[in-house]
């Protein structure tokens, strides 16, 4: 018992300190309107005054660089959660939502030795028992794992991903201490409620538990292989599922050129074009196809084998898409090429989380507006990039959010778009993508898709008629016991409720201290014994914690403007 307390105790202290170092991190990069708001820095006890000094290092900065650097600066756990934040089109301005995606997971690798000992307990036997070779260098370091080069008691070459010791309990202390001030932020701070802050360090703990779960990026590496298992001039790396664990993952070694090393190769010029359209075709099928994408894939996870073949490497970040979701998405895409304005508009709608519009003409309008500057251009200035940006900076404005993966998804269209055109510039990604929306869309209305339709239809109907006597016969039962409650928010009230009690903590330690004076002048006027040069002892301490008590209040008005 004593034990547990101690540990608690311990978490306690840590989760304190911890506190103190995110709060301090968001003040240097100047959220300090924020951070009283939330009444943070007087509960941690921070030297405001040094901080707001630091601060003046990075006024240079936009806010939305600001943001970035304290997220980099303060770990993984934060680098994800705006990583996180970037992917929910509409939650913020278009221009935090860029700089976001910037956002590195770059740190200086931990020394072989510490490494080593996580690899032992894995593997459950020291690694030289089943490799013949391995590099102390790793070829790779991020905040959750690194990785090393090694060679199998096979021969086979391998690589072998380690997770760092100590991450998964510094990721739960993050999360912890988030979850709390999301929790703040959501009582006190009525425009952040929009967000969702509670709903998304949820979503952050969900994503974080996966990928620090080795396991999960190895069932993603076996089902993408097992998707395009008769694709040909298509490598995925084979995992080795034996020697898998939540904290090891081992792979197949690929040899290979980057990207940039096989632009840089003339004699490589003549397979560009081909390798373009094999690319863009690969990617059209993992969305519109398959629903399952590479939801990171820039020319740094992509390699060139000899063929030439091509091979994706880390799939830590994966996406999917519903068929409902890809056939939303061939909805929009085939109104805005017909320019239909009306029925783009619909379709953008429905593919948002919440379904409705604030203000539906002036989207139809903003949506009509796009329409008529991104596409009526000519194809060789068309950029997909550039129009999706625009796309969710529409959202953004018409408070539309749309599903994550569907952003993750228009992310990495315009990645793939950039690789492609560096392949070949004048390659047209989306006239190589018309056949598989135009295959989505007879999909849709095909016979066994309709009568799939109606059966389910028909399913929820029955359903509804099975449930809808019980559920008005229990609500006019909790009508006539009085049971029934309507539960009223009180909006924009929070800040009038502290105003009145911090005047109501003045008040009462301004009578405190009258009293105080009265009571101290009643014992000198008395000469209540022990006296001092005639005066009494007990009036003097009286009168000097007085004195002080009053300075302190003073001086608390003048530097904070509340108690």
């Amino acid at each position: 018992m004593l034990a547990q307390r101690l540990r608690a105790f311990r978490q306690t202290l840590h989760d304190l300190g911890r506190s103190r170092e995110i709060v301090s991190v968001f003040l240097k990069y100047g959220y300090e309107d924020l951070a009283h708001r939330l009444h943070l820095p007087r509960l941690l006890g921070l030297p405001t005054r040094r901080l707001r000094e630091e601060a003046r290092s990075v006024r240079g900065m936009s806010q939305p660089e600001k943001l970035r650097h304290a997220l980099e600066e303060l770990g993984p756990t934060f680098v994800k959660a705006g990583q996180i934040v970037s992917s929910r089109s509409g939650l913020m301005p278009p221009e935090f939502t860029a700089e976001l995606v910037r956002l590195q997971d770059e740190v200086a690798p931990v020394p072989f030795a510490v490494m080593e000992s996580v690899l032992n307990e894995e593997l459950k036997c020291h690694w030289s028992s089943v490799f013949t070779e391995l590099d102390q260098e790793p070829i790779g370091a991020a905040s959750i794992a690194q990785v090393h080069r090694a060679v199998l008691r096979s021969g086979a070459s391998v690589v072998v991903k380690v997770q760092r010791p100590g991450i998964v309990a510094t990721l739960n202390t993050d999360t912890h201490i988030l979850r709390r001030l999301a929790g703040l932020l959501e009582a006190q701070v009525q425009e952040t409620r929009v967000w969702q802050p509670v709903a998304l360090i949820e979503q952050l703990k969900r994503d974080l538990a996966q990928e620090t779960d080795f396991t999960v990026e190895a069932g993603h590496m076996q089902r993408f292989a097992a998707q395009f298992a008769k694709e040909p001039g298509l490598r995925v790396p084979q995992v080795i599922a034996a020697l898998g664990t939540p904290r090891l993952l081992v792979m197949e070694f690929v040899r290979g050129q980057k990207l940039a090393a096989f632009l840089e190769d003339e004699s490589s010029r003549p397979l560009r074009h081909g390798l373009a359209h094999r690319l863009g075709d690969l990617m059209l099928k993992q969305i519109f196809v398959h629903g399952f994408f590479h939801a990171d894939p820039h020319p740094g996870n992509l390699f060139i084998l000899p063929g030439p073949d091509l091979c994706f490497i880390d799939f830590g970040r994966m996406g999917f898409l519903s068929r409902e979701q890809r056939e939303g998405f061939a909805r929009l895409v085939v109104a805005i090429a017909d320019r239909d304005e009306e029925v783009a508009t619909r379709a953008l709608v429905d593919l948002s989380e919440s379904g409705s519009a604030r203000d539906s003409v002036r989207l139809e309008t903003d949506m009509a507006d796009f329409i008529h500057r991104n596409f009526n251009i000519p194809m060789a200035q068309f950029s997909f990039n550039r129009v999706a940006k625009e796309l969710l900076r529409l959202t953004s404005r018409h408070h539309l959010l749309i599903p994550p993966d569907l952003v993750a998804m228009l992310n990495a269209f315009g990645q793939m778009e950039e690789t492609v055109r560096s392949l070949n510039p004048e390659h047209d990604l989306m006239t190589q993508a018309k056949p598989f929306l135009r295959d989505l869309r007879l999909q849709q209305f095909g016979p066994k898709r309709l009568l799939r339709g109606l059966t389910s239809a028909g399913d929820e109907v029955g359903s509804l008629l099975k449930t809808l006597p019980r559920d008005v016969k229990a609500l006019v039962g909790k009508l006539k016991d009085g049971e029934a409650r309507i539960t009223m928010l009180h909006d924009g009230l929070e800040p009038l409720r502290l105003s009145l009690d911090q005047v109501t903590n003045r008040i009462a330690f301004a009578i405190v201290l009258a009293a105080l004076i009265m009571g101290n002048g009643l014992i000198i006027h008395a000469r209540v014994p022990p006296l001092w040069h005639g005066v009494p002892i007990v009036g003097l301490v009286g009168f000097f914690l007085t004195a002080v008590l009053g300075l302190w209040l003073l001086i608390s008005i003048l530097r904070h403007g509340r108690m």
